[in-house]
């Protein structure tokens, strides 16, 4: 049988994996990615979740219970910025920020888990699944900073170490993995490089998701904006590679040109998507910063 192909992750991302009927091909991608079975509980509303026409994140934030039963708060984002790993630490922060009600203790605040994936070649590294925790270390000692049986009392049971307080970060470097599938997991890194789920495939969740976001099964208004997504993300491909392929000038002449058929506010948003800095967008455009910042606001 040959596999279905579906829509791109980070549009699935932006408008299917928002609805709860389908919140069980996100539990079974996030279940495989931390070894424990992940059961969403609610979908974090906030700026970010919001479903609008100028809503350029790529970003969900649910509420999620793990098989031992502890509750955390899960951030999934795709993105194409250069300054990604910036936006990383963005992304977490506004969870925090959000999520922390007026007058609650700060030890109240769930484990957050910041899991991103990657289309683009980020950092250097050879692996293609990357896991990051925070921990202090003695410069003098070099031992690592413990919490005290005191302080350990005022944190649920399940934490025992700083680390497990502060936000885990998954990176997935999607166009770094070689198309050679191991494991369950790498099943679903398959499928998100290569929008398809293969018939023999046997992770948590895959299959639903081979239903769900299959392109033939979207209904005509989804068919509409996933084409327009898709072109979109077409013009700003070629609009970067004229940029920085054929110099400033002839890169220019060209964004501009398109800018009259489309306009300079969708042409900072595709750009920007890309991971152009605002300073190459402000040129590129002919706008100052300042007012590309306005847009990317807006």
């Amino acid at each position: 049988m040959q596999p279905k192909k579906l829509v791109q992750f980070d549009w699935a991302i932006k408008i299917l994996l928002r609805r709860k009927a389908n919140f069980g091909i996100l539990e079974g991608f996030l279940s495989e990615l931390l070894k424990t079975d992940v059961k969403i509980t609610s979908l974090l509303e906030s700026e970010s979740n919001k479903e609008h026409s100028k809503d350029k994140s790529n970003r969900v934030d649910v509420l999620a219970q793990l098989s031992h039963g502890e509750r955390v708060i899960i951030e999934v984002q795709c993105e194409r910025e250069w300054d990604f790993i910036s936006r990383m630490l963005y992304g977490v922060s506004k969870v925090v920020v959000e999520h922390l009600q007026e007058g609650d203790a700060y030890g109240m605040i769930p484990r957050i888990i910041s899991v991103n994936i990657v289309y683009f070649d980020l950092g250097q590294g050879e692996d293609y699944i990357y896991h990051g925790t925070t921990q202090f270390e003695g410069i003098h000692k070099k031992d690592i900073l413990q919490l005290k049986e005191s302080e350990q009392k005022n944190y649920p049971s399940r934490i025992d170490r700083i680390g497990q307080i502060l936000p885990e970060y998954y990176v997935l470097k999607v166009s770094g993995f070689d198309l050679k599938i191991k494991d369950t997991l790498d099943e679903w890194v398959y499928t998100l490089k290569e929008s398809e789920v293969k018939p023999e495939f046997k992770a948590k969740g895959i299959h639903e998701a081979a239903n769900t976001l299959a392109v033939l099964n979207l209904s005509d208004e989804e068919r509409f904006a996933y084409d327009r997504h898709i072109g979109d993300m077409r013009i700003s491909k070629s609009t970067a590679q004229t940029y920085f392929g054929d110099g400033l000038n002839e890169g220019i002449a060209q964004g501009m040109a398109q800018g009259m058929a489309q306009g300079k506010a969708e042409i900072v948003n595709n750009m920007h998507q890309l991971g152009l800095s605002i300073t190459d967008i402000a040129k590129f455009v002919k706008l100052s910063e300042a007012y590309v910042q306005k847009i990317l606001q807006s």
